[in-house]
């Protein structure tokens, strides 16, 4: 018999040391092929599977669900062998069955007692006696006085029961995981640190949505990708941070750090939780590349495929909330970061155009910045520059 192996909790990370053991995906007597997922841990920033080094069947399990377990730790025991991915727990052991008695063998005899006590007949219990008349009170004679009778003391009266509330009152508390509690951790971080303002300003989505009208059909049959607005935002910001790259950089101690890149952290929602993978170097990208990566980004975080070189580092931000239906919302800072760009719904509005009212589609969009890097007038510079390239998109190829 091959002695078995114990699997321990492997790196994850440089800066993860712990997480949540979420689910055993194998049980013990289960058989698994070499790689093969057998629990899921569940840290702030990832999911991180951890795979049976060789293929073998489950002989112990070293934790339980919802335990915290670190880095290094024994994890649970395989014993090497073909794998299969069946279940190979042992069959329940069948209980021997008496065999049924020769003819010539005596009937084992009874307890005569239990026998004798089934048997004898149930005496009825005694009858009730009848209860006796209550006696009649002897009149009064006429010459005695009556006392009135005594008032009534008003008695404090018990609260009343309070009144049957319609519908359910059931409660369900649960766990916070690791990565809600990573975000409330960060966002609660950056309120505290960064010096946060919000600007805000409006765009004409005209001639963006009649530029995607035009070629969507044509990019998605040649790049097999869907042009979106995400794509324009993104170039459009790119370049507003090469004019004002102080935008683009973060506070180190007593320093400024500036770049010469974008590494551009987008904002997908997940079922855990926001999460912000980044795309390298955005600034050298074009329309097609950008949806192409963050198409691919959005599928893996999604799948909860994401992994940390997906969402280590990010120079700047881009949340787009009007996927949901917000008009207006102020993006909290993703620190170290100096800067936040928040999109929002598409609504049609009246607006003036050369004296005339019109109806155009409008986005407000807002820039959460620090302060203490930025400066107002460096600020609504930048949310400017997204709003004239985004509303003349054709700019975008002379910069």
């Amino acid at each position: 018999m091959l002695l078995a192996e114990t699997v321990k909790v492997p790196q994850m990370a440089e800066s993860i040391t712990e997480g949540t053991l979420k689910q055993w995906t194998k049980q013990v007597g289960d058989t698994v092929e070499q790689d093969e997922e057998v629990a899921t841990i569940e840290t702030d920033k990832i999911d991180v599977s951890v795979n049976a080094p060789k293929a073998g069947k489950i002989v112990e399990l070293l934790a339980k669900e919802e335990d915290t377990v670190t880095v290094g730790q024994d994890l649970f025991k395989i014993e090497p062998g073909e794998g299969g991915g069946a279940s190979s727990a042992p069959a329940a052991k069948e209980e021997p069955v008496a065999p049924p008695p020769k003819k010539d063998e005596p009937t084992p005899p009874s307890d005569k007692k239990e026998d004798a006590k089934a048997a004898e007949p149930t005496t009825p219990p005694p009858p009730k006696p009848e209860p006796k008349e209550a006696p009649t009170p002897a009149p009064k004679p006429k010459d005695e006085k009556v006392p009135p009778p005594k008032p009534k003391e008003d008695k404090p009266s018990a609260p009343a029961a309070a009144p049957p509330v319609p519908g359910s009152r059931n409660e369900t508390r649960v766990k916070m995981n690791r990565m809600r509690l990573r975000i409330a951790e960060r966002l609660k971080e950056s309120q505290n640190t960064a010096a946060s303002l919000t600007t805000f300003n409006e765009i004409d989505m005209s001639s963006l949505m009649e530029m995607r009208k035009l070629y969507k059909d044509e990019v998605l049959k040649k790049h097999d990708v869907k042009l979106g607005f995400m794509s324009a935002f993104a170039k459009a910001a790119c370049l507003a941070l090469k004019e004002i790259p102080v935008a683009n950089a973060a506070i180190e101690g007593d320093s400024i750090v500036y770049r010469d890149y974008v590494d551009l952290s987008v904002a997908v929602a997940t079922p855990k939780g926001l999460v912000t993978p980044v795309v390298r170097n955005a600034e050298g990208m074009n329309f097609v590349d950008i949806e192409r990566e963050i198409a691919a980004l959005g599928k893996k975080a999604r799948d909860g495929k994401l992994t940390i070189e997906d969402m280590a580092g990010g120079t700047f931000t881009i949340s787009n909330g009007g996927v949901f239906g917000s008009l207006y919302g102020t993006p909290i800072i993703n620190l170290p970061q100096a800067a936040v760009l928040g999109m929002h719904a598409i609504k049609e509005r009246p607006v003036v155009v050369d004296g005339q009212i019109v109806i155009r589609p409008i986005m407000v969009v807002a820039l959460t910045y620090d302060h203490r890097l930025l400066d107002g007038r460096e600020a609504v510079t930048f949310l400017v520059r997204v709003k004239e390239y985004i509303e003349d998109p054709r700019k975008m190829l002379l910069v």
